[in-house]
Protein backbone atom coordinates (compact mmCIF):
# COMPACT_ATOMS: atom_id res chain seq x y z
CA UNK A 1 0.00 0.00 0.00
CA UNK A 2 1.32 3.39 -0.91
CA UNK A 3 0.55 6.04 1.64
CA UNK A 4 1.89 9.54 2.18
CA UNK A 5 3.59 9.28 5.58
CA UNK A 6 2.76 12.81 6.88
CA UNK A 7 -0.95 12.47 6.04
CA UNK A 8 -1.04 9.03 7.61
CA UNK A 9 0.64 10.41 10.73
CA UNK A 10 -1.94 13.18 10.84
CA UNK A 11 -4.78 10.65 10.62
CA UNK A 12 -3.23 8.56 13.42
CA UNK A 13 -2.78 11.69 15.55
CA UNK A 14 -6.41 12.73 15.07
CA UNK A 15 -7.59 9.21 15.98
CA UNK A 16 -5.63 9.29 19.25
CA UNK A 17 -3.39 6.36 18.31
CA UNK A 18 -0.50 7.98 20.23
CA UNK A 19 -2.16 7.84 23.67
CA UNK A 20 -0.70 5.08 25.84
CA UNK A 21 -1.43 3.92 29.39
CA UNK A 22 -0.44 5.46 32.70
CA UNK A 23 3.29 5.38 33.41
CA UNK A 24 2.82 3.06 36.39
CA UNK A 25 1.20 0.43 34.09
CA UNK A 26 3.85 0.43 31.40
CA UNK A 27 5.88 -2.52 30.15
CA UNK A 28 9.62 -1.65 29.99
CA UNK A 29 9.94 -3.55 26.69
CA UNK A 30 7.80 -0.83 25.06
CA UNK A 31 10.52 1.76 25.73
CA UNK A 32 11.72 1.92 22.05
CA UNK A 33 8.20 2.87 20.98
CA UNK A 34 7.55 5.59 23.58
CA UNK A 35 8.10 9.19 22.53
CA UNK A 36 7.51 11.02 25.82
CA UNK A 37 5.50 11.20 29.03
CA UNK A 38 2.75 13.79 29.53
CA UNK A 39 0.79 14.19 32.76
CA UNK A 40 1.68 10.67 33.86
CA UNK A 41 0.62 9.12 30.51
CA UNK A 42 3.03 7.65 27.98
CA UNK A 43 2.90 9.03 24.43
CA UNK A 44 3.61 6.54 21.62
CA UNK A 45 6.05 7.59 18.87
CA UNK A 46 3.89 7.80 15.73
CA UNK A 47 6.97 7.51 13.49
CA UNK A 48 7.48 4.02 14.89
CA UNK A 49 3.76 3.30 14.52
CA UNK A 50 3.80 4.24 10.82
CA UNK A 51 6.90 2.09 10.16
CA UNK A 52 5.44 -0.90 12.01
CA UNK A 53 2.02 -0.49 10.38
CA UNK A 54 3.44 -0.40 6.86
CA UNK A 55 5.66 -3.41 7.56
CA UNK A 56 2.71 -5.38 8.95
CA UNK A 57 0.47 -4.34 6.03
CA UNK A 58 3.09 -5.48 3.50
CA UNK A 59 3.41 -8.89 5.18
CA UNK A 60 -0.37 -9.35 5.40
CA UNK A 61 -0.76 -8.37 1.75
CA UNK A 62 1.76 -11.07 0.80
CA UNK A 63 -0.08 -13.71 2.89
CA UNK A 64 -3.44 -12.77 1.35
CA UNK A 65 -1.94 -12.85 -2.14
CA UNK A 66 -0.73 -16.42 -1.52
CA UNK A 67 -4.32 -17.48 -0.83
CA UNK A 68 -3.88 -18.22 2.89
CA UNK A 69 -6.34 -17.21 5.60
CA UNK A 70 -5.80 -14.42 8.15
CA UNK A 71 -7.91 -14.58 11.32
CA UNK A 72 -9.09 -11.43 13.11
CA UNK A 73 -9.26 -11.65 16.91
CA UNK A 74 -10.87 -8.98 19.11
CA UNK A 75 -13.28 -9.74 21.97
CA UNK A 76 -13.14 -6.28 23.59
CA UNK A 77 -16.46 -4.46 23.60
CA UNK A 78 -15.15 -1.40 21.72
CA UNK A 79 -13.44 -3.53 19.03
CA UNK A 80 -16.01 -6.27 18.29
CA UNK A 81 -18.11 -4.66 15.58
CA UNK A 82 -15.19 -2.86 13.91
CA UNK A 83 -13.16 -6.06 13.57
CA UNK A 84 -16.13 -8.23 12.54
CA UNK A 85 -17.13 -5.81 9.76
CA UNK A 86 -13.52 -5.60 8.53
CA UNK A 87 -13.13 -9.40 8.46
CA UNK A 88 -16.40 -9.84 6.55
CA UNK A 89 -15.29 -7.20 4.04
CA UNK A 90 -12.35 -9.40 2.92
CA UNK A 91 -14.05 -12.75 3.66
CA UNK A 92 -11.65 -13.71 6.46
CA UNK A 93 -12.40 -15.70 9.65
CA UNK A 94 -12.84 -13.87 12.95
CA UNK A 95 -13.41 -14.39 16.68
CA UNK A 96 -15.17 -11.44 18.34
CA UNK A 97 -17.39 -12.95 21.05
CA UNK A 98 -15.27 -15.32 23.08
CA UNK A 99 -12.06 -17.18 22.45
CA UNK A 100 -12.68 -20.86 23.03
CA UNK A 101 -9.69 -22.60 24.58
CA UNK A 102 -8.17 -24.87 21.94
CA UNK A 103 -9.69 -23.02 19.00
CA UNK A 104 -6.34 -23.46 17.23
CA UNK A 105 -4.50 -26.16 19.19
CA UNK A 106 -7.57 -28.44 19.22
CA UNK A 107 -8.92 -27.38 15.85
CA UNK A 108 -10.30 -30.81 14.88
CA UNK A 109 -12.72 -30.78 17.86
CA UNK A 110 -13.78 -27.22 17.06
CA UNK A 111 -14.50 -28.31 13.46
CA UNK A 112 -16.83 -31.03 14.80
CA UNK A 113 -18.81 -28.38 16.68
CA UNK A 114 -18.96 -26.24 13.53
CA UNK A 115 -20.25 -29.21 11.50
CA UNK A 116 -22.87 -29.90 14.17
CA UNK A 117 -24.03 -26.27 13.95
CA UNK A 118 -24.16 -26.46 10.14
CA UNK A 119 -26.12 -29.72 10.38
CA UNK A 120 -28.78 -28.08 12.60
CA UNK A 121 -28.99 -25.13 10.18
CA UNK A 122 -29.52 -27.48 7.25
CA UNK A 123 -32.26 -29.42 9.05
CA UNK A 124 -34.03 -26.20 10.05
CA UNK A 125 -33.99 -24.92 6.47
CA UNK A 126 -34.98 -28.12 4.60
CA UNK A 127 -38.01 -28.90 6.78
CA UNK A 128 -36.56 -31.97 8.53
CA UNK A 129 -37.68 -30.61 11.92
CA UNK A 130 -41.35 -30.49 10.95
CA UNK A 131 -41.83 -33.96 12.41
CA UNK A 132 -40.50 -33.08 15.88
CA UNK A 133 -42.22 -31.17 18.67
CA UNK A 134 -42.17 -27.40 18.99
CA UNK A 135 -40.20 -27.63 22.24
CA UNK A 136 -37.44 -29.73 20.63
CA UNK A 137 -37.31 -27.37 17.66
CA UNK A 138 -36.90 -24.33 19.96
CA UNK A 139 -34.18 -26.11 21.93
CA UNK A 140 -32.19 -26.91 18.77
CA UNK A 141 -32.64 -23.36 17.49
CA UNK A 142 -31.23 -21.97 20.74
CA UNK A 143 -28.26 -24.34 20.53
CA UNK A 144 -27.65 -23.24 16.96
CA UNK A 145 -27.77 -19.55 17.94
CA UNK A 146 -25.33 -20.08 20.81
CA UNK A 147 -22.86 -21.93 18.60
CA UNK A 148 -23.24 -19.40 15.80
CA UNK A 149 -22.40 -16.55 18.18
CA UNK A 150 -19.05 -18.12 19.07
CA UNK A 151 -18.25 -20.22 15.98
CA UNK A 152 -20.01 -18.31 13.21
CA UNK A 153 -16.85 -16.38 12.35
CA UNK A 154 -14.85 -19.55 11.68
CA UNK A 155 -17.61 -21.64 10.04
CA UNK A 156 -15.87 -21.47 6.63
CA UNK A 157 -12.37 -22.09 8.03
CA UNK A 158 -11.29 -25.55 6.83
CA UNK A 159 -7.81 -25.50 8.38
CA UNK A 160 -5.72 -23.53 10.86
CA UNK A 161 -5.14 -19.95 9.59
CA UNK A 162 -1.72 -18.76 8.41
CA UNK A 163 -1.80 -15.59 10.51
CA UNK A 164 -3.64 -13.83 13.34
CA UNK A 165 -4.40 -10.11 13.61
CA UNK A 166 -5.04 -9.33 17.28
CA UNK A 167 -6.41 -6.19 18.92
CA UNK A 168 -4.86 -5.94 22.42
CA UNK A 169 -2.45 -8.84 22.82
CA UNK A 170 -2.71 -8.68 26.64
CA UNK A 171 -6.47 -9.20 26.54
CA UNK A 172 -6.19 -11.97 23.92
CA UNK A 173 -3.30 -13.75 25.62
CA UNK A 174 -4.84 -17.24 25.16
CA UNK A 175 -5.19 -16.77 21.39
CA UNK A 176 -1.64 -15.43 21.22
CA UNK A 177 -0.27 -18.37 23.23
CA UNK A 178 -2.00 -20.90 20.94
CA UNK A 179 -0.72 -19.14 17.81
CA UNK A 180 2.86 -19.10 19.13
CA UNK A 181 2.62 -22.78 20.04
CA UNK A 182 1.63 -23.62 16.43
CA UNK A 183 4.17 -21.17 14.90
CA UNK A 184 1.38 -19.09 13.35
CA UNK A 185 2.48 -15.59 12.28
CA UNK A 186 1.02 -12.96 14.61
CA UNK A 187 0.17 -9.30 14.06
CA UNK A 188 -1.14 -7.15 16.88
CA UNK A 189 -1.99 -3.72 18.22
CA UNK A 190 0.39 -3.28 21.15
CA UNK A 191 -0.23 -0.63 23.83
CA UNK A 192 2.34 0.62 26.37
CA UNK A 193 1.22 -2.00 28.94
CA UNK A 194 2.00 -4.99 26.65
CA UNK A 195 5.10 -6.95 25.65
CA UNK A 196 5.83 -6.32 21.94
CA UNK A 197 8.33 -9.20 21.76
CA UNK A 198 5.47 -11.72 21.98
CA UNK A 199 4.18 -10.70 18.52
CA UNK A 200 5.93 -11.19 15.19
CA UNK A 201 4.65 -7.84 13.85
CA UNK A 202 3.78 -5.45 16.71
CA UNK A 203 2.01 -2.18 15.85
CA UNK A 204 2.49 0.26 18.77
CA UNK A 205 -0.89 1.94 19.18
CA UNK A 206 -3.75 2.78 21.49
CA UNK A 207 -5.80 -0.44 21.68
CA UNK A 208 -8.61 0.99 23.83
CA UNK A 209 -10.04 3.90 21.78
CA UNK A 210 -12.60 3.04 19.11
CA UNK A 211 -11.17 5.51 16.58
CA UNK A 212 -7.65 4.15 17.04
CA UNK A 213 -8.80 0.54 16.58
CA UNK A 214 -10.83 1.55 13.52
CA UNK A 215 -7.99 3.32 11.67
CA UNK A 216 -5.41 0.55 12.30
CA UNK A 217 -7.88 -2.21 11.37
CA UNK A 218 -8.96 -0.30 8.26
CA UNK A 219 -5.34 0.10 7.07
CA UNK A 220 -4.62 -3.59 7.65
CA UNK A 221 -7.82 -4.64 5.88
CA UNK A 222 -7.05 -2.45 2.87
CA UNK A 223 -3.67 -4.21 2.53
CA UNK A 224 -5.35 -7.63 2.66
CA UNK A 225 -7.92 -6.53 0.06
CA UNK A 226 -5.11 -5.36 -2.21
CA UNK A 227 -3.36 -8.74 -1.91
CA UNK A 228 -6.60 -10.57 -2.74
CA UNK A 229 -7.19 -8.31 -5.77
CA UNK A 230 -3.69 -9.02 -7.11
CA UNK A 231 -4.24 -12.74 -6.65
CA UNK A 232 -7.52 -12.56 -8.59
CA UNK A 233 -5.92 -10.59 -11.46
CA UNK A 234 -3.04 -13.11 -11.71
CA UNK A 235 -5.56 -15.95 -11.92
CA UNK A 236 -7.37 -14.16 -14.76
CA UNK A 237 -4.07 -13.74 -16.64
CA UNK A 238 -3.31 -17.46 -16.27
CA UNK A 239 -6.79 -18.36 -17.55
CA UNK A 240 -6.35 -16.03 -20.56
CA UNK A 241 -2.95 -17.57 -21.36
CA UNK A 242 -4.46 -21.06 -21.21
CA UNK A 243 -7.30 -20.00 -23.51
CA UNK A 244 -4.87 -18.45 -26.00
CA UNK A 245 -2.71 -21.59 -26.03
CA UNK A 246 -5.82 -23.74 -26.61
CA UNK A 247 -6.85 -21.51 -29.50
CA UNK A 248 -3.37 -21.77 -31.07
CA UNK A 249 -3.35 -25.56 -30.76
CA UNK A 250 -6.83 -25.82 -32.32
CA UNK A 251 -5.76 -23.50 -35.15
CA UNK A 252 -2.68 -25.65 -35.80
CA UNK A 253 -4.81 -28.81 -35.87
CA UNK A 254 -7.22 -27.22 -38.37
CA UNK A 255 -4.36 -26.06 -40.62
CA UNK A 256 -2.82 -29.53 -40.54
CA UNK A 257 -6.16 -31.11 -41.43
CA UNK A 258 -6.57 -28.67 -44.33
CA UNK A 259 -3.11 -29.58 -45.70
CA UNK A 260 -3.99 -33.29 -45.56
CA UNK A 261 -7.26 -32.66 -47.40
CA UNK A 262 -5.42 -30.65 -50.08
CA UNK A 263 -2.94 -33.51 -50.67
CA UNK A 264 -5.76 -36.01 -50.98
CA UNK A 265 -7.58 -33.82 -53.52
CA UNK A 266 -4.38 -33.64 -55.66
CA UNK A 267 -4.33 -37.42 -55.72
CA UNK A 268 -1.12 -37.64 -53.80
CA UNK A 269 -2.64 -39.41 -50.90
CA UNK A 270 -1.06 -39.39 -47.53
CA UNK A 271 1.73 -41.88 -48.42
CA UNK A 272 4.85 -40.74 -50.37
CA UNK A 273 5.38 -42.31 -53.87
CA UNK A 274 7.33 -45.59 -53.93
CA UNK A 275 10.82 -45.56 -55.41
CA UNK A 276 11.26 -47.85 -58.43
CA UNK A 277 13.99 -50.49 -58.11
CA UNK A 278 15.86 -51.93 -61.17
CA UNK A 279 14.74 -55.41 -62.27
CA UNK A 280 17.20 -58.28 -62.26
CA UNK A 281 18.72 -59.00 -65.68
CA UNK A 282 17.09 -55.99 -67.23
CA UNK A 283 17.42 -52.29 -67.71
CA UNK A 284 19.76 -51.50 -64.83
CA UNK A 285 23.38 -50.53 -65.32
CA UNK A 286 25.89 -53.39 -65.14
CA UNK A 287 28.64 -53.20 -62.56
CA UNK A 288 32.13 -52.72 -63.97
CA UNK A 289 34.02 -55.98 -64.92
CA UNK A 290 36.67 -56.92 -62.41
CA UNK A 291 39.73 -58.80 -63.54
Amino acid sequence: MEENTPSLQQQLLEAGVHFGHLKKKWNPKMLPYIFAEKKGIHIIDLNKTVESLQEAASALKSIAKSGKKIMYVATKKQAKEIVMDAAKLVNMPFATERWLGGMLTNFSTIRKSVKKMQGIEKMLSDGTFENITKKERLSLSRDRDKMDKVLGGISQLARVPAALFIVDISHEHIALAEARRLNITTFGMVDTNSDPTKVDFPVPSNDDATKSIAIITSYITAAIAEGLAERASEKEEVVEEDENSDKKSRKFELETEEERSARRSRGGGTNPPKRRTPMAGGGGRRPPHRR
